[in-house]
């Protein structure tokens, strides 16, 4: 290596940063036991911030644009290193780069389902995902709480703390909501932005700005959806008849698809047919038993649909035991 090249590397005139890869949150500038030389020139790119750091402790922080480094445009660290020379020598000192465009497309969601008490379903347990989005608003404080002095710090380093606290503050939300869950899912819309109010105070602890927050899916798990399904199919139907009619209904592919030959496809079909007349009838009737009919116990067959006997315990058309 040669004198000059010695020379050149010992002081560095320009510092500067070009973001090579996305989730880039904070970047140190490889000194590599340079110095700044005296009038250097600090570019900081807008969606940038810069800060000097002394000894582990934050001093300045720069704005987007071009800095000519002095004593005018640093007091903090010049007052921290004691200069008594109006800033005539090279000095040595940490920067470090802050990207303060939006972090978009952050994922967030409930590991496990999270349970609530429901206004009309009592206790239940409920699932959620969605979008956001953030930008650091503060380098002081995000380097602070977070980077700290760390070389590089991505947007994956945060992911895990920032989900997990979106996650407890909306239990929080969910508990003193009285909200049911049938409302709660019709206004997902403005169930983000109560939560995106909520986690403003949070984001900002940590020298964040939450640009947006986005519920995309409130949903319970597979087997109380199975449950709700049942018991908006009762609410459908609107009496015990109709729903038995309805739960007849549902049966009949079920009884086709495994009838065995053609005497079992003419039993499906009468029965088909036997229990569209019956729904018909029902549906143009009132859903009350006329007084004969209940003092004889009339009733009907729940696979055919076909009129049976009181206190008998087989259907006389297709043999089902009722």
């Amino acid at each position: 290596m040669t004198l000059k090249q010695f020379v050149a590397k010992q002081f560095i005139d320009v510092i500067q940063w070009n973001e090579q890869d996305d989730g880039i949150l904070a970047y140190r500038y490889p000194m590599q036991d340079m110095e700044i030389q005296n009038g250097g020139q600090l570019t900081v790119r807008e969606s940038q911030m810069a800060a000097f750091v002394n000894e582990g402790k934050i001093a300045d922080v720069f704005a987007p644009g071009l800095h000519t480094l002095n004593t005018r445009n640093l007091p903090v660290l010049t007052d921290l290193m004691n200069w008594d020379k109006e800033f005539e020598s090279p000095f040595k000192s940490d920067v470090y780069f802050f990207s303060t465009h939006l972090q978009i497309d952050q994922k967030w969601g409930t590991a496990t389902p999270i349970t609530i008490r429901d206004s009309e379903f009592g206790a239940v347990r409920i699932r959620g995902y969605g979008i956001y989005s953030f930008r650091i608003a503060d380098p002081r404080t995000f380097f602070t709480q977070v980077s700290g002095t760390r070389p590089t710090y991505y947007v994956g380093d945060l992911e895990g703390q920032l989900r997990n606290t979106i996650v407890a503050r909306m239990t929080d939300i969910f508990a003193t909501s009285k909200i049911s869950f049938l409302d709660m899912a019709a206004n997902q819309s403005a169930l983000g932005k109560q939560i995106e109010t909520e986690m403003k105070p949070n984001f900002a602890a940590l020298g964040l700005e939450l640009s947006s927050f986005v519920v995309e899916n409130i949903s319970l798990p597979d087997e109380l959806q199975k449950v709700m399904d049942q018991r908006i199919g009762v609410s459908m139907t609107g009496d015990l008849n109709k729903y038995t009619q309805f739960e007849a209904a549902q049966a009949l592919p079920i009884a086709a698809a495994n009838s065995g030959g053609a005497a079992g496809a003419g039993v499906g079909l009468g029965a088909g047919v036997a229990m569209g007349q019956n729904m018909m009838a029902a549906m143009k009737q009132p859903s009350e038993t006329t007084p004969a009919a209940a003092s004889a116990g009339a009733k009907f067959c729940v696979n055919c649909g076909k009129s049976v006997p009181g206190g008998a315990h087989f259907c006389p058309e297709c043999g089902k035991a009722q």
